[in-house]
């Protein structure tokens, strides 16, 4: 498959693949996990959840980041921070270079609000599918989970739902996430995340929807 023969069914069915989005319910805390990036929409989303008692603990994530050299985890406390939110609710990781290693350096974290009694909500970008597997597959006990999901720019265009397979970076991002996770689910070395009730759930029997591209 490439970007420039895509059906209407593929797109749609692409777009409904790889959408992260999830919430928890409005009256529900959870553990936020930033995934690391340049653009600061995560860091509003859960400063404003933090101040509806809604994230009473945050995880930051991300080292060196490879366009603008800044170090996300690092950048995302500073921004949580200068928004009123208290440092005692936040953890970081300030090392890791891809999304497997947002989750796996962000374990201890991710544990400690397991053991707390909090569930986990991802906050990423809205096609960023595999930061669910990378969860699942990293943290299996994970159990019930949620994802809250922003929209990003690339070359001053906004990549949404509806517009990414008009804009050249957006569609390429896309595509490969559908693709690799797709990939990855089925040669086992993702485990696969199920969208059930309103929540994603780790599937360690290795089911997941059936992808045709």
């Amino acid at each position: 498959m490439t970007s420039d023969n895509l059906s209407n069914e593929q797109v749609a069915t692409c777009t409904a693949f790889v959408d992260i989005e999830a919430p928890p319910p409005d009256d529900e805390p959870t553990a936020h996990l930033l995934f690391g990036t340049n653009q600061i929409q995560p860091v509003d989303i859960a400063a404003e959840r933090y101040h509806k008692g809604l994230a009473p603990l945050i995880i930051a994530t991300g080292g060196v980041n490879r366009h603008n050299g800044i170090i996300e985890g690092q950048v995302f406390r500073r921004l949580l921070i200068e928004r009123d939110v208290p440092d005692a609710a936040i953890r970081y990781e300030d090392a890791s270079c891809n999304t497997w290693q947002n989750v796996e350096f962000s374990l201890p974290f991710l544990r400690e609000a397991l053991a707390s009694g909090l569930k986990i909500t991802a906050i990423s970008k809205w096609y960023h599918r595999r930061t669910l597997h990378c969860l699942t597959t990293l943290l299996p006990e994970i159990g019930p989970f949620y994802g809250i999901s922003w929209d990003p720019w690339y070359a001053e265009e906004l990549v949404t739902r509806t517009e990414w397979p008009h804009i050249p970076d957006g569609k390429r991002r896309v595509i490969r996430e559908w693709e690799e996770v797709s990939r990855r689910v089925a040669d086992g070395s993702f485990c696969a995340a199920q969208r059930v009730a309103g929540a994603w759930h780790c599937d360690q029997q290795g089911l997941t929807s059936t992808i045709t591209a």
